[in-house]
């Protein structure tokens, strides 16, 4: 990657929490391939910034997820198009947690929301298990409560939708309150990773594509386990979240929210048995419950602290951290004032502007930067 970027503003704002948001996130790009800012005086350091609540009210994103460049043509969505899925409603109880029923729609160019995927029926509550095949379909991960103060989370399937956003299917076997999903996205095939919020482990599926239909190939196979997990006052629930997939060397990288570290699966794509946690690459001060998870351009990883009541620090809340695969720490920097506001991240190169995106989920905002090589 070019270390030396330059940010394109691609929206204004006139909310003044929002800008502050903004402001304050420019520092996250920085994690990012450790990049040079540079912008022009003319112009606020603002980034794409949309609401994620589609007009059902539902709110507070934790899924994020890119449509990939092969996504069959005919369906709601296109390439490049992010999806971005919500964990909670807004009802006549209040803001409840585990009771979103909405993916939506958002264009990462102009900061629109596009409209609603797809619109289900109470109980879902979906969580950072998001992620599409190139093949034409999504999969989305569900956590739900059905009480006013969500003391019941109650372990949701796995959905299976298509892309024109029809539900057909869900997997239940080894998605034990799917937390967080990455993809071995073979085109005709895929490998399914799920990170299960109450049991622990992370199970990898096999999953098969054949003339436009889906089907589950075989059983399950648990590649780690052990992790803490359990009921938290502030994120319902907590346990192994986030996953990022590094198919050239087959590692497949945990962030472990309640053990508050990030492990490494050696030869994920192909281990027939438990890893136990696997290899610890990253426990440090600066974690405070990781969530979300990628890998940067740079081959760094980036986290985001969801800040669960188990693991917050009120005086460093909802900060990206950026640490090397040999678990030295780089950075890191709060996206928001607010605690428990940084969930999902992303970074999709799309044709030479590499995008760095990540949901807020204190105002349920999507924000993008768009990062061009000089």
């Amino acid at each position: 990657m070019d270390t030396n970027l330059d940010i394109t503003p691609a929206l204004k704002t006139n909310n003044r929490a929002k800008v502050a948001v903004a402001l304050g996130a420019t520092l996250a790009l920085l994690l990012v391939g450790r990049i040079a800012l540079a912008h022009s005086t003319s112009q606020p350091l603002i980034p794409v910034q949309a609401s994620t609540s589609p007009s059902n009210g539902d709110l507070n994103p934790y899924g994020l997820a890119v449509v990939p460049a092969k996504f069959p043509k005919g369906g709601i969505v296109t390439s490049g198009q992010l999806l971005v899925s919500n964990f909670n409603n807004s009802s006549a109880d209040g803001n409840v947690q585990g009771q979103g029923t909405t993916i939506v729609i958002m264009d990462p160019g102009t900061g629109i929301q596009a409209g609603v995927f797809y619109q289900g029926s109470a109980p879902i509550g979906f969580t950072n298990a998001l992620a599409v095949a190139e093949a034409g379909f999504v999969f989305a991960g569900s956590v739900f409560t059905t009480t006013p103060d969500a003391s019941n989370p109650t372990a949701g399937p796995l959905l299976v939708l298509d892309s024109k956003g029809n539900l057909v299917g869900s997997i239940t076997t080894g998605t034990n309150g799917p937390w967080g999903l990455v993809l071995n996205d073979q085109g005709k095939t895929a490998q399914l990773f799920v990170s299960n919020v109450f049991d622990g482990t992370v199970t990898r599926l096999e999953v098969s594509f054949t003339k436009g239909s889906f089907s589950v190939v075989g059983s399950p196979t648990t590649i780690a386990s052990g992790y803490a997990f359990g009921l938290d006052a502030a994120a319902v629930v907590v346990g192994p979240a986030g996953l990022a997939f590094d198919s050239k060397h087959d590692i497949l990288y945990v962030a472990a929210e309640d053990d508050n570290e990030i492990f490494a699966i050696a030869s994920a794509s192909k281990t027939a048995t438990s890893s136990g946690k696997g290899t610890l690459i990253f426990s440090d001060p600066h974690l405070e419950g990781p969530l979300g998870l990628i890998i940067a351009p740079n081959g760094d990883l980036i986290t985001a602290k969801a800040d669960p009541d188990a693991h917050q620090n009120p005086n460093n809340p909802s900060a990206i951290v950026e640490f090397t695969p040999a678990g030295k720490f780089v950075r890191e920097f709060s996206i928001d004032p607010n605690l428990g506001s940084s969930f999902a991240i992303l970074n999709v190169p799309v044709n030479g502007v590499n995008q760095f995106a990540y949901v807020d989920d204190f105002f349920s905002t999507l924000n993008v930067w768009r990062l061009t090589t000089k």
